[in-house]
């Protein structure tokens, strides 16, 4: 039995990811966005392969996992990772966060359409209009979207339609391999961490200067913010089931957005917070499942 709470484990990874679009905000000022990137995974990477080492979890073998593996590390890691390092160039970290919120409403749109057995009900088709009005409120479409950044706002939204994708992916192509979830992911990010490292050198330059603080919230980042994170999330689906411990979605933006106001002194109006409220209880909805009926007693 695990030494600490479930219910502590989830508080923790909730800060952790909440804070993670705060770090990349700071990680940004003083490096390039794939710069950031790259750093995210290669110690998110580190932290999963000491994991692997001390569990003694074996790699996937076969080429053709290997190619999923690396479609799969695009979808869910290298690409909605760099689109949040740039989208946060230009918007708050308190909009990257809700605009992470998003995923489930994707996920649900998108599950309706590649996954035969994900059947829509009223209630999710009702979470996907809510959660979309939730989405006008937070970018303030009476206002005409003024002062919004169209291009860091899509590419944050974009970000997250990446996991819900990849994830329909991965279930599709490496749901039967055979390996440890901690083994698929380690090696994920392991091929994220190679792509990033093929990209980047053609888009940015090597900094002259290594500011401390952008330098340790790359760290942290990487360290904490995907690497540990992820060993808690594998650890609260095998404890309470992955329903309970995808709820971590719905403290992200409340948390990341407590963090911009508060350490960054970002600007905060009103439509933000309700608009936030209305997207996370249009994502719960679409998170509903029918009740199972339950067969007569045979007498």
């Amino acid at each position: 039995r695990p030494a600490v709470d479930w219910r502590v484990r989830f508080a923790v990874l909730s800060l952790i990811w909440g804070f993670s679009f705060l770090l990349i905000k700071v990680g940004t000022d003083g490096y390039a966005p794939f710069q950031v990137t790259f750093g995210r995974l290669f110690f998110g990477t580190a932290v999963l392969a000491v994991a692997m080492m001390v569990k003694r979890d074996r790699l996937p073998r076969g080429a053709r996992t290997w190619m999923h593996l690396a479609v799969a590390a695009l979808l869910l890691n290298a690409a909605p990772f760099s689109l949040f390092a740039y989208a946060e160039q230009t918007i708050p970290s308190t909009l990257a966060g809700i605009c992470n919120a998003t995923s489930p409403l994707w996920g649900m749109a998108l599950s309706m359409v590649a996954l035969s057995s994900d059947r829509p009900t009223r209630r999710r088709v009702a979470g996907l209009g809510v959660g979309f009005l939730g989405v006008l409120t937070v970018l303030g479409v009476w206002q005409g979207f003024s002062g919004l950044d169209y291009g860091g706002t899509a590419m944050a939204l974009l970000a997250s339609l990446c996991y819900p994708i990849g994830w329909i992916y991965l279930r599709r192509t490496l749901a039967n391999t055979g390996c440890s979830n901690l083994a698929i992911t380690g090696s994920q990010l392991f091929v994220a961490t190679l792509e990033l490292a093929l990209i980047t050198p053609l888009f940015t330059t090597l900094p002259t200067s290594f500011p401390v603080v952008p330098l340790l919230a790359v760290v942290a980042l990487g360290a904490l913010g995907t690497g540990v994170a992820l060993l808690l999330q594998y650890g609260l689906v095998a404890e309470i089931g992955p329903t309970t411990a995808q709820m971590v979605t719905y403290f992200i933006p409340v948390i990341a957005t407590a963090a911009g106001v508060a350490v960054l002194g970002e600007s905060l109006s009103w439509n933000t917070p309700v608009g936030a409220v209305v997207v996370l209880a249009g994502a719960a909805l679409t998170q509903t499942r029918p009740r199972k009926k339950r067969s007569a007693p045979q007498s």
